[in-house]
């Protein structure tokens, strides 16, 4: 099981994260986040992370010369459109591993979803607040026949150590992708919360 820790805005964190053996960090380039990190402070960080490390951008309804600016400052390896991006967008980034993000409310809509060609999927929460990091769940249930997909699952929204055993084994996504749950505050982590957030996914198997 594959652990991606999102919402990375300082050092300390993405340093604490590696070390405590996630496999991907996310870095939020959307304004309105509280979360956000200037493309600068990332590349700045990006650049004392393994190689192998997955570095992630999020973007929410960017614009593509923006995103493609950022994209190769940073030296990311994966982009996340957590945004209302169509599918012909998100085919313009070649060269790149592009995770579409759809916001689940009380149905999902697998035909929209086929629309996009990505190499990964991530559910989340859907919110009329915010487009991500919310900390709270949604009915799984929903998700049942993910297994059929190819694309690959991450799944996200309240996520933490006390529920992620029985999802994983439940739904079975390739990916769980975590952010505010593991927070002191808003852009700032807890490692005791990362370590054991860590050690429960890394023991299931799909």
């Amino acid at each position: 099981m594959k652990v991606k820790i999102c919402g990375i805005t300082n050092l300390e964190d993405a340093l604490s994260a590696v070390i405590l053996g996630a496999s991907a960090l996310g870095f939020i380039f959307y304004r309105r986040s509280p979360r956000y990190i200037s493309p600068r402070r990332a590349r700045n960080i990006i650049r004392l992370i393994p190689r192998e490390i997955i570095k992630v951008g999020v973007f929410v309804n960017a614009k593509e010369k923006r995103i493609r600016q950022i994209a190769r400052m940073v030296k990311l390896d994966m982009l996340q459109f957590h945004g209302d991006e169509t599918p012909d967008f998100c085919r313009r980034f070649k060269g790149y591993k592009i995770i579409k993000a759809f916001r689940v409310k009380d149905k999902l809509e697998l035909k929209e979803i086929l629309r996009y060609k990505t190499f990964g999927y991530l559910f989340d929460t859907f919110s009329k607040k915010n487009f991500g990091g919310t900390g709270k769940r949604f009915n799984w249930k929903l998700l049942k026949n993910i297994g059929k997909l190819k694309q690959k699952i991450f799944l996200s929204g309240g996520l933490n150590a006390r529920n992620v055993r029985y999802v994983v084994r439940y739904l079975h996504p390739d990916w769980v992708d975590v952010s505010s749950s593991l927070e002191r505050s808003p852009g700032k982590k807890d490692p005791k919360k990362i370590k054991a957030f860590i050690q429960v996914a890394k023991k299931l198997d799909r």
